[in-house]
């Protein structure tokens, strides 16, 4: 893995060759009127990776509402912070002309002394960069999005900017992001597909609804895939009454003391139930002999499910709501809650399958309203909590699985009246 300097240097910007099939087949829009130009900083460009995926949308489209749209927005630099062999960041500079630039500062400014852009994609997934002891891969989304903001701060204005996935894997980074956003007033989306997905039922919690218990259920690695789970549960839990008020305290367990912890009744096996009756991907003695299977009652999954996570919030509220990573057991992500009264809500956060990803579509949709209109459809706070919450479940794992409390999430926000979610 080579730095983008270093490689402009050694190569001039050449084409990549033979990273994905017949590219020339993807032809861009012409750019016309007063299309929003855009800036895309990432940590690496590859087929499939998030940042091809999404910065993709801005380029050639793609589709909505059962149409091929075409977003007036158009990206025209980018930065690139390591380039491997299967880079196709080159391709799209010769193909697309979007200018790739060596630093943050060039890409944003377009070569000259001031901010050239109206809007910043910023994308840091994917990439080789260590982890810590938390086991989380430190992407530099923080220090990134930093040397936006100094670009911001010489130039004298600012630019919406929309974040893939967390915002950090500190809290304290997270929380001096947001308020940098606040501070020099411009808009500021972030977070993954998964809370505006398709959702199989389309429910959503009724805003005010007095929320008992929620259990949601994931599957992956950490920290990537649930942090995707836990933003998923976030954005449902958000709508119970009063709002987000924050959380006083998390605990994570995993292997043998979650099925200790399931003896325990720490969660409800009838919102488990729920959640898993809403999976299209229950494995365990249906992949043996066919048979249907209750994994909240029947006692396999202790045998299916080898390496087990559960992660527990408590909220300041009272609300009490319990995320369990499955692998093994499940191969979608579920939610389930219980209304006061008794009504229970669940549905599975629909991911379409590759190669194309439509999830992204949904995604970049949602960055492209906030281009456009120069507000954020859905609170960055979300994210923030979604991040910060997982940062501090992640201390209470490096500090023997104990229960912390979390004094540094005492805040809140309102949700967006009506959830984000595709429903077309």
């Amino acid at each position: 893995m080579i730095s983008r300097r270093t490689f402009l240097k050694a190569t001039g910007a050449a084409t990549v060759a033979g990273s994905l099939a017949r590219p020339d087949e993807l032809v861009a829009q012409p750019i016309a009127g007063k299309k929003k130009k855009l800036a895309v900083v990432t940590t690496i460009f590859h087929y499939r990776s998030h940042s091809q995926h999404i910065s993709d949308r801005f380029t050639v489209g793609y589709p909505r509402d059962g149409l091929w749209h075409h977003p007036n927005t158009h990206v025209v630099s980018m930065c690139v912070d390591q380039v491997g062999d299967n880079d196709l960041s080159a391709h799209r500079e010769k193909t697309f002309g979007i200018k790739v630039y060596p630093t943050i500062a060039e890409a944003l400014c377009r070569g000259g002394d001031n901010l050239a852009v109206d809007g910043v994609l910023l994308i840091g997934e994917h990439g080789d960069y260590p982890s810590n002891e938390k086991g989380q891969k430190l992407y530099p989304r923080y220090e990134f999005f930093k040397q936006i903001v100094d670009v911001f701060e010489k130039s004298g204005r600012s630019v919406p900017v929309f974040n893939d996935k967390h915002l950090s894997y500190s809290t304290a980074k997270c929380a001096e992001m947001v308020a940098d956003s606040k501070r020099l007033n411009f808009a500021f989306l972030a977070g993954s597909s998964l809370p505006v997905t398709h959702r199989l039922p389309p429910v959503e919690v009724p805003l005010a609804s007095e929320i008992e218990e929620a259990v949601m259920v994931g599957v992956g690695s950490s920290d990537a895939m649930d942090y995707h789970a836990m933003e998923a549960m976030q954005c449902m839990l958000e709508r119970r009454k009063g709002g987000e008020t924050g959380v006083k305290a998390v605990q994570m367990l995993e292997n043998n003391d979650v099925w200790l912890a399931q003896e325990a009744r720490r969660w409800s096996p009838e919102l488990l139930e729920a959640a898993l009756s809403r999976s299209d991907k229950l494995y365990g003695v249906t992949n043996i002999d066919s048979r249907t299977q209750n994994l909240a009652y029947n006692g396999d999954l202790p045998r299916i499910c080898k390496e087990p996570g559960a992660y527990f919030i408590e909220y300041r509220d009272g609300l009490r709501a319990t995320l369990l990573m499955l692998n093994g057991a499940v191969g979608d992500f579920t939610f389930a809650c219980r209304l006061k009264g008794g009504a229970l809500i669940g549905t599975q956060f629909y991911l379409p399958p590759g190669p194309n990803v439509n999830y992204s579509a949904i995604l970049a949709s949602k960055a492209e309203e906030m281009f456009m209109t120069g507000r954020a459809p859905i609170p960055v706070e979300r994210t923030q909590m979604a991040s910060s919450i997982l940062d501090r479940c992640l201390d209470s794992k490096v500090q023997g699985y104990q229960r912390i409390e979390t004094s540094d999430l005492h805040f809140g926000y309102q949700p967006p009246a009506q959830s984000q979610f595709c429903r077309t």
